[in-house]
């Protein structure tokens, strides 16, 4: 059974490494979703390898109930599906904060919190340097319940970015 196990692994492995596509040693720009009130994003990322990248996201919002920002670090993998096509998976975590706005004096109106994210998706590499993402991120957060940041959220997200 375990000689069946490191076979799969390396069968896998293979076939997972061989269609890496060399990526963008660098690209920034905008990933536009949402998660329980962290919006619109800067995002940054820079490859690490052939097929692995460091993605790195500041998220603001600035609404009329609640101010609130978010700093994501997530480790990807990327592999080729066809021509300029590609798929990704990654893990990582970040930071954020949330202030909401009129509330009673003396309340504690603000709360700190980290959370830990996965990503997967789909992006398309465009000859000129430009590329279009869409991805999934699910993310559990660790805070007040008071603030609702002690959850699991969905993210979904529309990525445009400037390689370089």
């Amino acid at each position: 059974m375990r000689k069946l196990c490191l076979v799969a692994l390396g069968i896998f492995g293979f076939v997972a490494f061989s269609n890496a596509q060399d990526i963008s040693k660098n690209a920034i720009g905008l990933r536009l979703g949402d998660s329980d009130g962290v919006g619109p994003g800067i995002n940054y990322q820079r490859a690490l390898g052939e097929n692995n990248r460091l993605e790195l996201d500041l998220g603001w919002r600035d609404g009329s109930k609640y101010d609130a920002f978010k700093l994501a670090g997530l480790y990807q993998w990327v592999w080729q599906l066809d021509g300029n096509f590609n798929w990704y998976v990654g893990a990582g975590g970040g930071i954020g904060s949330i202030s909401v706005d009129n509330v009673p004096r003396g309340v504690d109106d603000s709360d700190t919190f980290i959370f830990a994210a996965g990503d997967i998706g789909i992006e398309y590499n465009f000859d000129i340097p430009l590329l279009l993402s869409l991805d999934f991120r699910p993310e559990i957060g660790f805070g007040n319940d008071d603030f609702d940041t002690n959850d699991l959220d969905f993210d979904i997200a529309l990525g445009i970015r400037y390689q370089f």
